[in-house]
C-alpha cells in the first residue's frame, strides 16, 4: 500500500486557478438562472428559487463562516487562486448581495404576479377582506399566540440566544407597563414548528390557493403580545450562523458522545450573516448588528420574507400538474423485468441502474430479500445519508432480528445529518447490529453493501456500488448510477474495505477498486500522465470527467500539462470548478460546461481513452482534495463492456451533446449558456427521460 501524500510546491502561478467560494456563487447563479427561464414550469421555478436560498445559508453557515474564522484568526493562508482570506470575504460579499438582489426582483417582478396570474397568491395584509381578517385573527389567538413568548429587553432581560436561521422579530415599543416599565424593545422568535405560508380556506379567497405569510399575521396582531403598549415598528430578522461541527482529534474520547455533545451548539455558532427587510428602520439594524457582532457588509437587507426556504413546501402543497414537471416511472434494466429474484439476476449479469431514470427499488429489493433469505449470512453496509425514515432501515433492521450478522458504517459526520445518523445508529445497535463510525478523521463516503450468501459451492458475495447516498428519497432526483454484481474479484476487493475501515492493521492491495486516502488520487494523476505521454507520442489523449467538483490543485496541474501536450480534455463539473479552461498556452484543450437541469447532476464519472482500452471508473469521489485525503471513497470500474458502453452512452456522451441545459465555462471564470442557434435543441436529461423511464432498457 503506497503511502499518504505529502504537500507539493505549486507549478502554476494563481491566477492560473479560480477561487473556490465565487465559483460556488457563480453555480448559484446557474441555479437561479433555472427560476428565471420561461421553459420551466412555473412551480418548478419557484422551487429552484427557494434551492438558491438554500444553497445560500449553507454557504454561509460553511464556506463564509471558515473565511471569517480565518480572519478572526489572523491567518496568513493565501487560497489557491493567491486571495488572502479579508480580500476573499470583500469579493464574495459583493457578489452575494449582487446574486440575493436578482434573487428577490426575480421573486418580486416575475414569479409572485405570474403565479398570482394562476390562481396562486400570497395575501398582502393591505388586501385582505373582513372575513379573511377574522379568520386570521383566529388563527393568530388559536394556533400562534399560544406558542409564542415576547421578551422585553431591559436589564432583567437581556437580548436573547437567537437560533440559527430562525425566524425573529424585533419590536418597537411606548408607553408603560403594569410595573412602570416604559417601552423600549423587545424580540419574539417564531417556533420552528409552525409554518412560514399559511394556506386559507379557498371560499375564504376564491382562487385556488389563498395564503399567506406567518410574518404577515404577525405584524398585523403583534400588539395582542404587548396588551396597553404601542406598536412602533416591528421587524422580522434572520441570523445565519458557523453551522461546521469541530472535533479535537486529540482530546476526543468517544465520537457519538462527542458529536451528540456538540449537536446543539450548532444553533449558536459565532453570526456570520444578518437579513433583514428593506423597510427596517437603520437604528433597528444598527441595534441587531451590534448584538450579533457584524459589520455592515454582513447585513441583507432584503424586498420579502427573510426566509425563501420555507416557501419550498408550497408546489407540493398547490394541486396544480400543469405547472410542474409532469411525472414519470422509472424503468428497468430488462434482466429485473423477467426475475423477481435480485440474487438469481445478480448471478446472470451485472447489473446497472441509472437513477432517477431507472429505479433504485432493485437496491431496496436486495436488501429486503437478504433480510428474509435464509441462505443469507451477513451484510456489510455503508450509510452517508439514508434518511432517518428509510426504509433500507427497516430491512437492516430486520435482518439483524432475524439473526444475520449485520454491520453498518455510519457516518457521524455527514454534515446537517448527524442528528438522524445518531438515530439511525441506536436503532441499529438496539437489534443487535454491528454499528462502526469508520476511521476517526476520516469521512466514509464510499457507497458499498455486500451481501454474503451460503450456497452449493460455499458462500458468494453480491455487491452493489454507487456514485450516490443509500437515499430512497434523493435517487428520485439525483442522477447517479449504481452497479449490482457477484464478481468475485469485485467482492473481494469490497470485503478488504470493510475489513480496514472496521478493523485494524494493514489491507491487502486490490485488484480493481481505486480507494481513498491512498489509491484513488495517485492513479487518476498515472491515467492523466498516461493520456500526456501518447499525446506526445502522437498517440490519441483522451480524458472525459463528470463530477460535482474540481478544487484538487495537483490534478488540475496534471490536467493543465495534458492540455499543453495535445490530450483532448472535455469536463463536466456542476458545481466550484477551480480550473481554468481554453487559456492560450495553458489549457487550449480543455473545455469545461455545467448542467443545471430537472435533476442534481451527481454521478462521477471517469474515462481515460489508454490507447483504446477505454479505462471507466464510477465513483462517490469529487475531484477535491477532501475526497483524495481526509475521506474514505472508492471508484469501481465497469468491467462488462456492454455495460461500459452504457455508461459512455448515458451519463458522458448526452451530457457532452446538451445545448439546452448546459453552461459553457470562459477563461475568466464566467459562464455562458449554450442554446441551440440552428435545429433542434437537444437536453440530456431529457432525452434519458424519454429512453429509460417506464422502459425496458
Amino acid at each position: 500500500m503506497e503511502a499518504m501524500p505529502t504537500p507539493i510546491t505549486r507549478r502554476y502561478p494563481p491566477e492560473h486557478f479560480i477561487n473556490r467560494e465565487l465559483s460556488l456563487l457563480a453555480f448559484n447563479r446557474r441555479v437561479l438562472a433555472q427560476a428565471a427561464d420561461e421553459r420551466v414550469p412555473l412551480l418548478e421555478r419557484l422551487r429552484f428559487l427557494c434551492i438558491v436560498s438554500s444553497n445560500m445559508d449553507e454557504f454561509f453557515e460553511i464556506r463564509v463562516a471558515g473565511l471569517k474564522e480565518q480572519m478572526k484568526l489572523g491567518s496568513q493562508t493565501l487560497t489557491t487562486d493567491g486571495l488572502s482570506a479579508e480580500e476573499a470575504y470583500r469579493r464574495i460579499a459583493l457578489e452575494a448581495h449582487a446574486l440575493i438582489a436578482e434573487q428577490y426582483a426575480l421573486l418580486n417582478d416575475v414569479i409572485l404576479p405570474k403565479l398570482r396570474a394562476e390562481g396562486i397568491v400570497f395575501l398582502r395584509r393591505s388586501e385582505w377582506t373582513q372575513e379573511q381578517r377574522a379568520w386570521i385573527r383566529d388563527y393568530f389567538i388559536g394556533e400562534l399566540m399560544p406558542m409564542l413568548t415576547p421578551i422585553g429587553l431591559d436589564p432583567a432581560h437581556p437580548f436573547p440566544r437567537v437560533l440559527n436561521k430562525s425566524l425573529n422579530f424585533a419590536i418597537e415599543l411606548s408607553g408603560h407597563d403594569d410595573f412602570g416599565r416604559s417601552g423600549g424593545a423587545a424580540i419574539v422568535q417564531a417556533p420552528r414548528a409552525l409554518p412560514r405560508v399559511i394556506a386559507l380556506p379557498r371560499k375564504l379567497t376564491g382562487v385556488d390557493f389563498g395564503s399567506v405569510f406567518l410574518s404577515s399575521i404577525m405584524h398585523e396582531h403583534v400588539h395582542e403580545l404587548f396588551p396597553g403598549m404601542q406598536i412602533t415598528g416591528c421587524h422580522q430578522f434572520r441570523v445565519t450562523r458557523n453551522s461546521d461541527l469541530w472535533v479535537d482529534d486529540e482530546e476526543v474520547k468517544n465520537l457519538r458522545t462527542t458529536i451528540q455533545g456538540e449537536l446543539p451548539q450548532r444553533h449558536f455558532g459565532d453570526a456570520v450573516r444578518l437579513e433583514i427587510p428593506d423597510n427596517c428602520s437603520p437604528l433597528v439594524g444598527d441595534f441587531l448588528l451590534q448584538q450579533f457582532g457584524l459589520e455592515r457588509e454582513d447585513l441583507y437587507q432584503v424586498p420579502g420574507p427573510v426566509n425563501l426556504v420555507r416557501l419550498i413546501s408550497v408546489p407540493d402543497q398547490v394541486d396544480r400538474p400543469d405547472l410542474k414537471y409532469p411525472p414519470f416511472q422509472p424503468g428497468l434494466p430488462k434482466v429485473l423485468t423477467k426475475r423477481s429474484d435480485i440474487f438469481a439476476a445478480m448471478r446472470k449479469q451485472d447489473i446497472l441502474l441509472h437513477h432517477p431514470f431507472q429505479s433504485f427499488n432493485p437496491v431496496v429489493q436486495m436488501l429486503e430479500q437478504a433480510a428474509d433469505d435464509p441462505q443469507v449470512a451477513a451484510i456489510k453496509m455503508t450509510l452517508y445519508r439514508t434518511g432517518s425514515d428509510s426504509v433500507l432501515l427497516d430491512h437492516l433492521l430486520r435482518a439483524a432480528q432475524h439473526g444475520k450478522e449485520v454491520t453498518v458504517v455510519v457516518e457521524l459526520m455527514a454534515r446537517f445529518d448527524e442528528e438522524a445518523n445518531l438515530n439511525i445508529a441506536g436503532q441499529l445497535e438496539d437489534v443487535g447490529a454491528h454499528v462502526v463510525y469508520g476511521v476517526f478523521g476520516y469521512k466514509t463516503h464510499a457507497k458499498l453493501l455486500t451481501v454474503l450468501r451460503r450456497e452449493e459451492e460455499g458462500y458468494r458475495r453480491y455487491i452493489h456500488l454507487g456514485t450516490g447516498n443509500y437515499h430512497p428519497r434523493t435517487t428520485r432526483f439525483y442522477t447517479d448510477f449504481g452497479l449490482m454484481t457477484c464478481d468475485p474479484e469485485i467482492g473481494a476487493d469490497v470485503a478488504e474495505v470493510f475489513k480496514q475501515i472496521t478493523g485494524m492493521g494493514r489491507a491487502a492491495d486490490l485488484k480493481h477498486l481505486w480507494r481513498a486516502p491512498f489509491t484513488l488520487h495517485s492513479n487518476i494523476i498515472a491515467c492523466i500522465k498516461a493520456e500526456t505521454e501518447a499525446a506526445k507520442a502522437g498517440r490519441q489523449g483522451r480524458v472525459i470527467a463528470k463530477m460535482n467538483a474540481l478544487l484538487d490543485p495537483e490534478t488540475i496541474e496534471a490536467l493543465y500539462e495534458a492540455s499543453q501536450a495535445g490530450v483532448e480534455i472535455d469536463l463536466v463539473v456542476r458545481g466550484v470548478c477551480a480550473l481554468r479552461p481554453g487559456v492560450k498556452g495553458l489549457s487550449d484543450n480543455i473545455r469545461v460546461r455545467s448542467i443545471i437541469g430537472r435533476f442534481l447532476e451527481h454521478h462521477r464519472i471517469f474515462y481515460f481513452h489508454a490507447d483504446g482500452e477505454e479505462k471507466l471508473y464510477l465513483s462517490s469521489a469529487d475531484w477535491m482534495e477532501r475526497n483524495f485525503f481526509r475521506r474514505i471513497e472508492v471508484a469501481f470500474p465497469v468491467l462488462e463492456k456492454k455495460l461500459k458502453q452504457r455508461v459512455i452512452k448515458e451519463g458522458l456522451r448526452p451530457y457532452l451533446a446538451d445545448n439546452s441545459q448546459a453552461w459553457e465555462m470562459e477563461s475568466d471564470g464566467q459562464y455562458r449558456p449554450l442554446r441551440a442557434k440552428r435545429g433542434l435543441a437537444f437536453s440530456a436529461q431529457d432525452m434519458l427521460l424519454a429512453e429509460m423511464a417506464a422502459a425496458v432498457v
